[in-house]
């Protein structure tokens, strides 16, 4: 049965990632990828508040399949930042594809170390 809450997470994750990536990206332009970078932190965080939640209180493990493995990994593309930044670095684009690279990773880490203290407390 748990394979249907992925699915069902992932159902909802990927559409929700294309219209936050979408509006993001109307506001901002596309010569970096700030959507893809938006969503990645956003979904970080949101990791961190799960996992930190889980910790302090177990939950059912179909809830969390749903949340973790479905939601959140069809939220956030490690596959699209990839090829993103390849993208900018082949372009000529070096100092962005860093930039991506520093930001992704960095503020993504902190988010998630952020959001597993905060879903201590929750």
């Amino acid at each position: 049965m748990t394979w249907w809450a992925v699915a069902l997470g992932a159902a909802c994750g990927a559409p929700c990632r294309y219209l936050l990536d979408a509006a993001v990206s109307s506001r901002f332009g596309r010569r970096l990828p700030w959507g893809t970078l938006s969503v990645n932190l956003l979904g970080s965080a949101a990791a961190g508040v799960l996992a930190g939640v889980v910790v302090r209180r177990p939950l059912d493990d179909t809830l969390v399949a749903l949340l973790g493995a479905g939601f959140l990994a069809a939220f956030t593309t490690a596959s699209t930042f990839a090829f993103e930044v390849i993208a900018l670095a082949e372009s000529g684009h070096r100092r962005g594809a860093a930039l991506i690279v520093l930001l992704s990773v960095g503020i993504g880490i902190a988010l998630a170390y952020a959001g597993f203290r905060l879903g201590l407390v929750l």
